[in-house]
């Protein structure tokens, strides 16, 4: 049934006549493989830090919200091998706006040959369908994320009509010496979640902190549960801030291991770096990061990261340049009105 929707989908794109290409619908579990294949292949070219695996597609999909992959997801194959994917899905921003998230991974060496805008095409049409469910005066929005290195697919997206929404910076701190000895604020006591109950202030309170960012959107019960499950999940190295048994502030840590293994390099990842609102301009983010950098400093890590909205309005990029970080990539967000689809 699924295979016969996407297929019938199909036939409001054009696509490419080549000998061997096949569209097709997800098949579930079987193509997790290919899927981990088909991103190996493009991690040099696109510049992909994460190393992905069967398990971490595995936990990806049974924890999706506002996608079904039998409607939201097209593979294709090339004489029976997986050479690309796509997913859709969308969520509503706390303003308001629907925002239709559209993605689409091929291989290197059949890019140009008219697969890529084919793919996109396809996510295009599956999208105005879902908006049919939405009121005609909500504003829906076509977005992409295009990182660092990817720039055929900003052409790609250029060239039918998508602009840059937001920059976005990943910074490294390049080595853990000099850290400075920052204090806590009175009053407010550090210490790692110990337990699921927690664990969920934490998640509530990062939900609350990012309210005032860009994109905000209500968090999902799914994505809590996901987050534990993910293999970086630990909470050990975490340092948050509590007022009481309220959390004021914090910083979680994570090392990747399999990606340190990858790119032969000792990493850590000082992220999900918040304050809240009660609790701000007092030094205590910068306090958070100081000690989360001794935290990993301990762990045997050389050096630090973190990824930050350019235009984050509290002025998080100059605070992490004070502690020590520096740009080594620019990542956009590419977005396009989308016309709402007739009922």
């Amino acid at each position: 049934m699924s295979t016969n929707f996407v297929i019938d989908l199909l036939d409001k794109i054009q696509a490419p006549d080549i000998p061997g290409l096949l569209f097709r619908g997800f098949q579930g579990e079987t193509d997790f493989p290919g899927m981990v294949a088909v991103r190996d292949a493009c991690r040099e070219s696109d510049g992909l830090e994460r190393v992905w695996t069967v398990e971490d597609y595995e936990r990806r999909f049974r924890y999706l919200v506002n996608c079904d992959p039998a409607k939201d997801k097209l593979m294709v194959e090339m004489d029976g091998e997986l050479i690309g994917s796509t997913r859709v899905w969308w969520e509503e921003e706390s303003d308001g706006r629907i925002i239709c998230y559209n993605f689409a991974q091929l291989v290197p060496q059949w890019r140009g040959r008219g697969i890529w805008p084919s793919m996109l095409q396809w996510n295009e049409e599956r999208l105005h369908q879902i908006s049919v469910q939405f009121p005609l005066e909500k504003t829906k929005v076509l977005r992409v994320w295009v990182g660092a290195k990817e720039e055929q697919l900003a052409e790609l997206l250029t060239n039918t009509g998508y602009a840059p929404a937001r920059y976005f910076f990943e910074m490294v701190r390049p080595n853990l010496e000099n850290i400075p000895d920052l204090a806590i604020p009175d009053g407010l006591t550090v210490r790692p979640p110990v337990n699921r109950d927690e664990y969920w202030k934490v998640f509530k309170a990062e939900e609350e902190i990012f309210q005032d960012h860009w994109g905000a959107t209500d968090w999902k019960e799914e994505w809590f549960e996901e987050w534990q499950e993910e293999p970086t999940f630990n909470p050990s190295l975490y340092q948050v801030a509590w007022d009481g048994d309220e959390v004021a502030g914090m910083v979680l840590n994570f090392i990747d291991n399999r990606e340190n293994e990858d790119h032969n390099r000792k990493r850590g990842y000082t992220e999900d770096i918040g304050v809240r609102r009660a609790y701000r301009r007092r030094g205590l983010a910068k306090a958070l990061i100081a000690r989360s950098l001794r935290v990993l400093k301990e762990q045997g890590i050389e050096e630090a990261a973190l990824g930050v909205d350019v235009e984050n309005p509290s002025g998080a990029l100059g605070l992490y340049e004070d502690m020590g970080y520096v740009t080594i990539k620019r990542d956009m967000v590419m977005e396009k009105a989308l016309q709402q689809a007739e009922a």
